[in-house]
């Protein structure tokens, strides 16, 4: 068994696909818009099969996460960049154009060289070499 895709509920949506597709060479599909129940979505996919789907929904009222690293729903999560040099050299092309990063490259306990990252919306992304 494998995870197929995650979700995440958007605000703007054009900018989060563009993000992904920017920084991690994510590919989209066209568009999904269901008009009567004011819906959008793309699937973004990346190289291996793992997909994210980014959805908006006029509807959807989302309160603001809390700053910090206990809050109920997806915590993180991770994408490789393949190597430690990948994970360096992505950091900090994200830090140098403006992308949060809440932590530096690093060697972790648990065997992770790593990093993290805030995507636009808030959603922390672990970099993983």
């Amino acid at each position: 068994m494998h995870i197929e895709h995650i979700a995440i509920w958007t605000r703007d949506l054009e900018a989060m696909k563009d993000f992904y597709v920017r920084y991690f060479k994510a590919r989209s599909n066209d568009k999904y818009t269901n008009s009567a129940k004011g819906f959008e979505s793309y699937f973004l996919s990346f190289e291996g099969g793992a997909r994210l789907e980014l959805m908006r929904q006029t509807k959807a009222v989302r309160g603001a996460k809390e700053d910090g690293p206990d809050f109920i729903g997806l915590a993180h999560f991770a994408l490789s960049a393949g190597s430690r040099e990948a994970v360096i050299d992505l950091t900090s092309r994200l830090e140098h154009d403006g992308v949060r990063v809440t932590s530096q490259p690093r060697l972790t306990g648990d065997g992770y060289f790593e990093s993290c990252i805030l995507d636009p919306e808030g959603n922390r992304i672990e970099i993983t070499g």
